[in-house]
C-alpha cells in the first residue's frame, strides 16, 4: 500500500461537476474522510465557461482540495454530431478550474480524463505512455482532445511551479446518475433502458448498436470514485494514472449480460448503420494497482444493481 501523502481529513474539498455521474460518486465517497466541508456549485450558481466567475468563487470560497469531474459529456453520436461544443466547453470548463485553483493557493487537484484521449490503435492493454502516439478515434477526437489539454496544464503547472497537480484516467464507467437518453447516452445505459423497455413490451431480445465485436472496459462509478480519493491521498507526480477495471468484453457480450439480467432470452438484432468505435479499449492499471487499489466490484453485480434501480432512475 503506498504511504499516504495528502489528508482530506479538515480539508474544504471542493468537487466540480458534483451533479454528475462520477461527481456524485465522489461526493458520496468523501462522506467518510472527515472533511471540514464538500463544497459545490450547481449551473445556476457557476458557469464554469466563464473564467471571471470561476476565479471569484474559487477566491470566496477558498477550496484546500479539488476534484474536477465537471465536463459535457456523451456517446459516440453526441460526440461526432456536436464537435465544437464538446471541444470548447470542456476546453474552458477545465482550464477555468485548473488555473483559478493554482492562483488561489489550492493545495492540491485532481483532473478527471477520459480513456478516449488514447489513440485509436493503441497497444493492448493501454499504457499512460501511448498518449501521443497515434491518431486519435474520429468519433470523438474533439472530447479526447479538450481532455489531454486539461492534462497537460496539470503538467505544466507541476513542471514550472511545482503544482501537486494530478490527473487520473478513468475507464468506460456507469452506475448511479448515469444518463439513458439512447441518442446520446454511453453504451451500457443505453442497453439497460433498452432491455428494461423490451421486457416492458414483451418482446424477448433488444437492438443493439454495430457489429458487437469492439472490445471495452466497463467500471462501476463508486470503484472509480474510490479509486480517486486514493490517488488524491497518496499519489502525487508529473505522470498521470490509468483507473481501470482490468478486463473488458465485447459489446455483444455485455448485452448478453444485460439480457440475461433483464430475462431477455431472444437473439440480439443489429443496426449495422451506426458506427462500432474504436476497436478495443483496456487500459492498463498496473501503477495503480502496484501502490494497492484495485476495484472490487463485479459487471455482472454492477449491471444486476443498475438494471434494478432503472425505473427510480428515469424518473428521477
Amino acid at each position: 500500500m503506498a504511504e499516504q501523502r495528502y489528508s482530506l481529513e479538515g480539508k474544504r474539498v471542493w468537487v466540480a461537476g458534483h451533479r454528475g455521474m462520477v461527481g456524485a460518486a465522489i461526493v458520496d465517497r468523501l462522506a467518510s474522510e472527515n472533511c471540514a466541508e464538500i463544497l459545490t456549485a450547481g449551473r445556476s450558481e457557476l458557469d464554469l465557461t466563464r473564467q471571471a466567475d470561476v476565479e471569484d468563487w474559487v477566491k470566496a470560497n477558498k477550496p484546500d482540495a479539488v476534484f474536477v469531474a465537471a465536463a459535457k459529456v456523451g456517446g459516440i453520436l453526441a460526440n461526432d454530431t456536436y464537435p465544437y461544443d464538446f471541444l470548447y466547453q470542456n476546453v474552458m470548463i477545465e482550464a477555468n478550474i485548473i488555473n483559478a485553483a493554482f492562483h488561489q493557493g489550492v493545495e492540491k487537484l485532481l483532473f478527471l480524463g477520459s480513456s478516449c484521449i488514447y489513440p485509436r490503435m493503441a497497444p493492448q492493454p493501454i499504457h499512460e505512455n501511448s498518449l501521443l502516439t497515434g491518431p486519435l478515434e474520429p468519433t470523438n477526437e474533439w472530447y479526447a482532445v479538450a481532455k489531454i489539454a486539461g492534462i497537460k496544464l496539470c503538467q505544466a503547472l507541476y513542471r514550472q511551479h511545482g503544482a501537486d497537480f494530478i490527473s487520473a484516467m478513468p475507464t468506460n464507467l456507469y452506475g448511479p446518475n448515469d444518463n439513458y437518453d439512447l441518442q446520446n447516452s454511453h453504451v451500457l445505459p443505453a442497453l439497460i433502458r433498452k432491455a428494461h423497455e423490451a421486457k416492458a413490451r414483451g418482446e424477448d431480445s433488444i437492438e443493439i448498436w454495430g457489429t458487437g465485436e469492439v472490445w471495452r472496459e466497463f467500471m462501476h462509478v463508486r470503484d472509480c470514485a474510490d479509486g480517486l480519493v486514493f490517488l488524491m491521498k497518496n499519489y502525487s507526480g508529473y505522470d498521470f494514472v490509468n483507473v481501470g477495471a482490468g478486463s473488458d468484453v465485447t459489446i455483444k457480450q455485455l448485452a448478453e449480460t444485460v439480457c440475461d439480467v433483464a430475462g431477455l432470452t431472444g437473439p440480439l438484432r443489429h443496426d449495422l448503420t451506426k458506427p462500432d468505435g474504436t476497436p478495443k479499449k483496456l487500459m492498463a492499471s498496473d501503477r495503480i494497482n502496484a501502490m494497492g487499489w484495485r476495484p472490487s466490484i463485479s459487471l455482472r453485480e454492477g449491471v444486476e444493481e443498475v438494471y434494478k434501480n432503472f425505473p427510480q432512475e428515469a424518473r428521477a
